[in-house]
Formats: structure tokens, C-alpha cells, sequence
């Protein structure tokens, strides 16, 4: 039986995988805030008063495997396959930028030092088949992290404190290595839309209190999940409307 020309007994073998790598996120999440190596011992011996399994958590990932296959499916070349393996690589640290900044307002420099560093792997990759590519990754890196490098500063001089943390800045610079230029603008965009909604609807129902910081990182990480599987014009399209106010028909 296939799906999306995919047999399904690839789509069983990544929502193991994907169930898995749920868990290992729950572990990281774990360590990663109080700075301790997620690859040890202690990963296969944990203490069960210290860690408890998030099986949502677990389930979530798994779904998001499962979607990104049959969004992509399996091609007959490396090259592309190699938008499904970056998403299925990247989605984990996503999920855990998501929850430890959500959790404790912070996205820890390690976790976004894996994603810059795995993101130039495979920027050099498609470089040794397309230099365009290899270009526009770089490109998006540059945008990302810049645009939100100059938001921090300029709110910073303006509102006297930090506007946005530097670890989202970070964040955006490791993630427009992934998307390249068009669609980091995009993730841009759309995260400050994501926010600007879910920031009134988290006050509204007093789950955040006016005078409290509201994590952005999670906003960029939604944003960046619905760029993986949404296609470009189908979101470029969107903004227009929402911020033409209709005027912009699709």
C-alpha cells in the first residue's frame, strides 16, 4: 500500500523514529537549560524522580514525521531528498526551542549552536550541487539573524531594555541557513503575525499577565513548522491579504 508514492511501511518506520526522537527531546529539555552533555550515560539510566516522559510530546513529533514524509515523499536523488532530511533533522531542536523558551525564556546557545553548525553541513552540501542554493542559504542566514539583530537594537535604545532576546536572534540566523533567503523573510513575517494573535489571545484568557514577558521563540518555531509544509505562494499570498486587509485578493 502507498501514500503519496511512499510505501507504508517507510511511513511505520518514521513514526518509530519519530516517536523516539520525541523522547530524546523530552531528555534534552531536561539538560540543555542546566548546561549538561545530552549524549551520556545517565541517558539510558535516568533517575525517574528527576525525569518524567512527555508521551504528547512523543506523539507530536511523531505526527509532524509523519506529515513531513507525505509532504515530500521519497525522490530518486540525494539532492531531493535532502529538504525531507533537513526538516526531519531540524524538527527535534525546533520542538526544544519551543519548550524551554516557553518554560524559562530562554533558547540555550548549545542547542542553537547545533542548528547553525548542522545547518552549514548541509548548506555545504547542496553547494557541491548547486552554488545558488549554497548562496541563498547564506543569504538567509545574514537576513535572519540581521533583521532581528536591529529589531534588539533599535528596541533596545528606544523602549531601554531588551526588545526581543538574542537567543531568538540566534535562532533566526541558524534557521535562514535551512529556508534561504525568500522563505526566512517569510518565517519573519508570519512569526510576528503568529505573535501578535497568540499574544492577545494568551492575555485575554489571562493565561500571561499584561506586565509579563511573552517568549518569541515559540512564535518562530510555529512560523517555521507551517513554512515546511505550506507551499511558498500559498503563504506569500496569505500575508498579502491579512495585511492588504483584504484589499488582495487570492
Amino acid at each position: 500500500m502507498y501514500f503519496n508514492n511512499v510505501h507504508i511501511l517507510i511511513y511505520v518506520a518514521i513514526a518509530v523514529a519519530g516517536f523516539f526522537m520525541g523522547k530524546f527531546v523530552n531528555w534534552c529539555n531536561y539538560r540543555l537549560p542546566e548546561y549538561k552533555p545530552v549524549f551520556s550515560k545517565e541517558l539510558f539510566n535516568k533517575d525517574k524522580k528527576e525525569y518524567k516522559t512527555n508521551l504528547l510530546l512523543a506523539l507530536i513529533t511523531m505526527l509532524i514525521y509523519i506529515l513531513l514524509l507525505y509532504v515530500f515523499g521519497i525522490q530518486k536523488t540525494f539532492l531531493g531528498n535532502l529538504e525531507l532530511i533537513k526538516y526531519l533533522i531540524l524538527t527535534p531542536m525546533l520542538l526544544s526551542a519551543f519548550m524551554i523558551d516557553y518554560k524559562l525564556k530562554i533558547i540555550p546557545n548549545r542547542l542553537n549552536m547545533t542548528m547553525f553548525e548542522i545547518g552549514i553541513i548541509f548548506m555545504f552540501l547542496a553547494g557541491i550541487f548547486n552554488a545558488n542554493i549554497a548562496i541563498d542559504m547564506f543569504m538567509g542566514m545574514i537576513v535572519g539573524s540581521g533583521i532581528f539583530l536591529l529589531i534588539t537594537l533599535i528596541g533596545g535604545l528606544i523602549a531601554g531594555k531588551e526588545a526581543m532576546g538574542f537567543g531568538d536572534v540566534k535562532l533566526m540566523g541558524a534557521l535562514g541557513i535551512y529556508f534561504g533567503l525568500s522563505n526566512t523573510i517569510v518565517i519573519i513575517i508570519m512569526s510576528f503575525l503568529i505573535g501578535a494573535v497568540l499574544s492577545i489571545l494568551l492575555l485575554i484568557t489571562k493565561i500571561k499577565k499584561t506586565n509579563e514577558y511573552i517568549p518569541f521563540g515559540p512564535f518562530i518555531v510555529i512560523a517555521t513548522f507551517i513554512t515546511m509544509v505550506v507551499p511558498f505562494n500559498t503563504i506569500l499570498y496569505t500575508i498579502l491579504f491579512i495585511l492588504s486587509l483584504g484589499t488582495i485578493k487570492i
